[in-house]
């Protein structure tokens, strides 16, 4: 027989627990002479398989079913299913603080940031120090700031010498210049690259281009090229955020934005730029969409990994009304203009050793050859010639 401070002892609780316990009916004592209670061995057993009931996530209610009855197998069922969501919930919490810690690898918490909440993923970006080019570059290329310096070291290296940093075409570019009603005399060309639709814009108008990119080594290769040209007088370069223009309101009669919108969301890029075109004014935007209404399931997770934002040209044209634009015309880009870019980018991947290699940039290269190879046409640059309206 145990007095209630030995059962205490014995079972690791409080006297007041094992009270309260008595007071539940799930241990009894006896009243002795001088008015101890005393507990039985029995009650001690009770209380170690109650205890043990409990760390399965019981509640005492529950346990007491449990130890008046048989054991209720669908509640226990229901008790084994919240625990490993429960644990899976804290694995999920302990891999996202060992990635920031440089553990572990960010790409998964970075993708499904950028799914839900773009904006504040950017922003974050930039309080952890990454500039404005880096944490672009991050949020789309490498997703993971712990190996983001040599994750772009790498990948600046796949791209070194090629002119198409994406698809594109003169003639492409040509079509949506005569699909505009008359040639504007300034231009902001936003997310120019290395300047190829820079010069040909130049070259077929004799307006003022402002060519604007992030990347100063991309500019400086478009400078040579300027130069080379003779078109420096009509063509200025210009480093900075397209996120931030610097420029003043209504300033420009035509922006152009090939393969560059989706770094913002479409629909944020055509909001945010909207300011700055003249009334009456003109957008030329390409953005990645869906052609097909379904798509195969590996083409779907692929971009639902690296362009969440990825939509049909149906809900982009349905869109574009909403954001203060009207559509003069919509088509996709051509084959030429995706074998303008792919194949010189094989051609350099195809003598590269995956050895030479410390990030995932050129594997993930490579897979994103291998989707294009097989699914590319369930899927393409849609290049929208809009007007602002009002």
């Amino acid at each position: 027989m145990y007095r209630i401070s030995q059962l205490a002892a014995k079972a690791g609780l409080s006297r007041s627990t094992l009270l309260y316990y008595e007071k539940l009916g799930l241990i009894s004592s006896k009243r002795q002479a001088n008015g101890y209670r005393t507990y039985s061995d029995h009650d001690l057993q009770q209380l170690k398989l109650l205890q043990q009931l409990q760390a399965g996530g019981l509640t005492l209610r529950e346990c007491r079913a449990c130890l008046e009855s048989r054991i209720d197998r669908a509640l226990l069922l229901e008790r084994l299913q919240t625990l490993e969501q429960e644990i899976a919930a804290k694995q999920q919490s302990r891999d996202l603080l060992a990635s920031i810690l440089g553990m572990a690898s960010m790409r998964q918490w970075h993708q499904a940031l950028e799914s839900q909440a773009p904006g504040a993923h950017l922003d974050w970006l930039l309080k952890q120090g990454f500039s404005e080019k880096q944490a672009l570059r991050l949020k789309w290329l490498s997703k993971d700031m712990n190996q983001h310096e040599q994750y772009m070291a790498d990948f600046e290296r796949i791209f070194e010498g090629l002119d198409c940093l994406g698809p594109g075409s003169a003639e492409d570019t040509l079509q949506a210049l005569h699909a505009l009603p008359v040639v504007p005399r300034t231009l902001l060309e936003i997310g120019c690259g290395r300047g190829s639709t820079t010069v040909l814009l130049a070259e077929r108008t004799q307006g003022l281009i402002t060519a604007l990119d992030n990347d100063e080594y991309s500019l400086s290769c478009l400078r040579e090229t300027v130069t080379a040209r003779a078109l420096q007088d009509r063509v200025t370069l210009v480093c900075a955020s397209m996120t931030e223009l610097p420029f003043a309101g209504r300033q420009f009669d035509a922006i152009w934005a090939e393969g560059s919108a989706y770094i913002m969301g479409f629909a944020e890029a055509l909001k945010n730029w909207r300011p700055f075109i003249r009334a009456q004014g003109f957008l030329v935007v390409s953005d990645l969409v869906w052609l097909a209404d379904k798509p195969h399931q590996e083409a779907a997770v692929f971009w639902q990994h690296n362009y969440p934002d990825m939509a049909t040209v149906s809900s982009r044209l349905a869109a574009v009304g909403k954001l203060g634009y009207r559509v003069l015309h919509s088509y996709p880009l051509s084959q030429q203009a995706w074998q303008n870019y792919l194949a010189p980018l094989r051609e350099k991947v195809a003598g590269l050793c995956a050895q030479d290699f410390s990030t995932k940039a050129l594997a993930d290269i490579n897979n994103e050859l291998d989707i294009h190879q097989r699914y590319l046409g369930e899927y393409g640059y849609q290049l929208f010639v809009l007007q602002k309206e009002g």
